[in-house]
């Protein structure tokens, strides 16, 4: 199996070792598990610094030495993830996924995802070599077991590529490319409901170079990229299938990057997944994972493993890894190439934002109010029907349903809602009531009001919202505070900090295109480290940052990598600190991917013990007519979870009820 990459370089981890000899090793292995206990470090030194096909001699070497089978030794004298770990790699890889597989079917419950992933991934040598050795090992045929315990679309897919028959050539009609994104539009964003199969034939037989430009063909046409219309016209496993197959398609490696870091991040390690991965990429692509990973995660895969795991587990999967990507404190050139490329898709993406609440058909504002009346009326209070009302229409019909209960009752509606509502479920109500700018610059105030700042939700809403949105929170504030937003933070903020946020609070970011020259220049501006006086640096990034459009500002981004090997935001982290820096940074990242910024946010709001309330009502409200739907989407993705359970299982009552409504339904 061949494992080179780049021109023509070998790109595992794990080579031949030099002067091999497996009587020897054998010898070497049967002495280390000999007498009482078993001297783990010496198997493990052995054991992760040899080829397999060196490993694949020992276990022969060992038989005919001493008459016994050294992968049942080793699991007698191993335990735990370790000794998972070492048997793994003492199989030949196709017999390895048969056993990963097999794990995966074998009992209650089927572990999709290791489906998907071996599968999805596989070249067609491996999917026949993984089949042969599927029936050699169990003496029974891959295909029908698959078909037993998986069902619909996700089955056919499956089947699909269990026969390993994805063409191969690199020779590509541009005609065909054309037909490809028309028919996979027609099927899925055109038509009244989805013609899986015409994803499925596609996807699943066409070749990797071929589809790679069907793929940039179809942003082309849809405005979209293929991912967002998966997301949007397919569901459950199958969903995540078809994900993952054009993930591979686009970059096998980066996918497992991806998959590296899901294992690892928050609490608890998916062992299973970063074992099955290390193992069967140490021989392939280990390198070019471990440069994708470094590149997106700004860590490397070495540094997490390290933090992740411990004792003899984690010096194997380290001597698997095979070097840590930190310790020169530079990025390689292959990884600012990716990271170039993801400021590319960036720049192309035409995201179609949505969001998650919608102005309600048939309104009836003096219905509504009338409602609401009843539900506050008399003993006790109608939480229920004050969240079905107040979650289900927009915030236009909401302030109309304002004025309405006025103009029936007398009555002022939001100090109604104080006076009946309490805690956490008053602040979600109240902030739907107000207008968007009323409520960011109520959060802006509160952010600034009393002892301290909190610097978070002025870098927060300051950094992610447009001019209009910015100039009507200006007016917002000035009405409900009796001064600017401009005083107001001049006299809370100092210093470089004081000076981004004033930039940010005129809403005067450029609106233009891009301009390739400037762009250009302007990179240059941002990597000049010749002078070490840090006031002009803070102030050349405040010059660009605050003040260029989004699209300009990415091709600025993509420029500073072909300068420096680094992403600009690298380059932040190492020559900045505190507020500056974080402020900067929320500004790359909302012009990346402002989506994937609050689902970080979202995420660190409930991760861990506790949760911050304020910051989760804060996007939840806020972002809800905006684009919380594509928040969603860039949670399920980034997370593999969806923010309604996870809103489900950090929360609770009413105040549960009404944050799950705004999400709107789990798909």
């Amino acid at each position: 199996m061949s494992s080179k990459g780049k021109a023509g370089r070998y790109r595992g981890s794990v080579k031949d070792f030099p002067n091999f000899d497996a009587n020897q090793d054998a010898e070497a292995l049967y002495n280390a598990m000999k007498g009482l206990g078993s001297d783990k470090e010496a198997i493990l030194d052995l054991i992760t610094s040899r080829s397999n096909k060196q490993r694949i001699e020992i276990c022969h070497a060992y038989k005919a030495l001493y008459g016994k089978d050294l992968i049942a030794d080793l699991k007698y004298e191993l335990t735990g993830k370790f000794e998972r770990l070492i048997v793994g790699l003492m199989r030949p890889l196709e017999y390895f996924d048969a056993k990963e597989i097999k794990d995966a079917l074998k009992g209650v419950g089927t572990d999709e995802k290791c489906l998907i992933e071996i599968l999805a991934s596989r070249t067609n040598q491996q999917i026949h070599a993984l089949r042969e050795a599927y029936k050699d090992a169990y003496e029974r045929d891959l295909e029908p077991d698959v078909i037993a315990d998986t069902t619909g679309h996700f089955k056919k897919m499956l089947v699909v590529l269990l026969q390993g028959t994805r063409e191969e050539d690199d020779v590509v009609s541009e005609e065909l490319v054309e037909q490809d994104a028309k028919d996979l539009l027609e099927a899925g964003e055109v038509k009244w409901g989805t013609d899986e199969a015409q994803f499925i034939y596609i996807l699943g037989s066409r070749s990797k170079q071929h589809l790679r430009l069907v793929f940039n063909e179809y942003l082309k046409i849809s405005g979209k990229p293929i991912e967002a219309s998966i997301r949007g016209e397919l569901s459950g496993d199958f969903e995540k299938l078809m994900l993952a197959v054009v993930k591979n398609i686009r970059s096998t490696q980066e996918y497992f990057a991806d998959r590296l870091f899901k294992a690892m991040k928050g609490l608890g390690t998916r062992d299973n997944t970063l074992i099955r991965i290390m193992v069967s990429r140490s021989e392939i692509d280990m390198l070019d994972i471990r440069e994708i990973f470094r590149t997106k995660y700004e860590k490397s895969l070495h540094h997490m493993i390290e933090s992740d795991t411990s004792g003899d587990y984690k010096k194997a999967l380290l001597k698997l890894c095979g070097g840590d990507d930190d310790a020169a404190g530079e990025f390689f050139p292959e990884a600012a190439q990716v990271a170039y490329q993801m400021w590319e898709l960036s720049a192309v993406a035409k995201v179609e934002l949505k969001g998650t609440i919608h102005p309600a058909p048939d309104f009836n504002a003096d219905g509504d109010a009338k409602v609401l009346r009843k539900a506050m009326k008399g003993f006790g209070t109608d939480e229920d029907a004050i969240i079905e009302v107040v979650t289900r229409r927009s915030n236009s019909q909401r302030q109309e349903i304002i004025q309405a209960y006025k103009s029936h009752y007398g009555r002022d509606l939001i100090a109604d809602l104080k006076s009946e509502i309490s805690g956490a479920l008053a602040k979600v109500i109240l902030g739907l009531m107000m207008t968007p700018a009323q409520y960011d610059a109520k959060q802006l105030n509160k952010a600034m009001e009393g002892a301290g700042t909190d610097e978070s939700v002025l870098i927060e809403i300051l950094a992610t919202r447009n001019n209009q949105e910015i100039q009507a929170i200006n007016e917002a504030y000035k009405e409900a505070y009796h001064k600017t937003l401009e005083d107001a933070l001049s006299s809370d903020t100092s210093g470089h900090f004081k000076r981004i946020l004033i930039s940010l609070a005129l809403g005067a970011r450029d609106e233009g295109g891009e301009d390739f020259t400037k762009a250009h220049e302007d990179a240059k501006k941002l990597s000049d480290v010749s002078s070490d006086d840090s006031t002009s640096l803070e102030t050349r990034f405040l010059s660009i940052l605050c003040t260029q459009s989004y699209p300009q500002l990415r091709r600025v981004f993509q420029e500073f990598i072909k300068l420096t090997n680094h992403d600009v935001a690298h380059a932040i982290k190492k020559r900045m600190s505190g507020d500056v820096r974080d402020a900067f940074l929320a500004i790359v990242l909302s012009v990346k991917n402002k989506q994937a910024f609050f689902a970080d946010k979202l995420y660190k709001s409930m991760k861990g013990a506790g949760t911050d309330d304020r910051t989760l009502i804060r996007i939840m409200v806020s972002r809800s007519e905006i684009d919380l739907l594509s928040i969603r989407r860039e949670f399920w993705d980034i997370y593999d979870k969806s923010l309604h359970h996870m809103i489900e299982k950090d929360t609770s009552g009413d105040y549960r009820k009404a944050l799950l409504a705004i999400c709107g339904e789990e798909n």
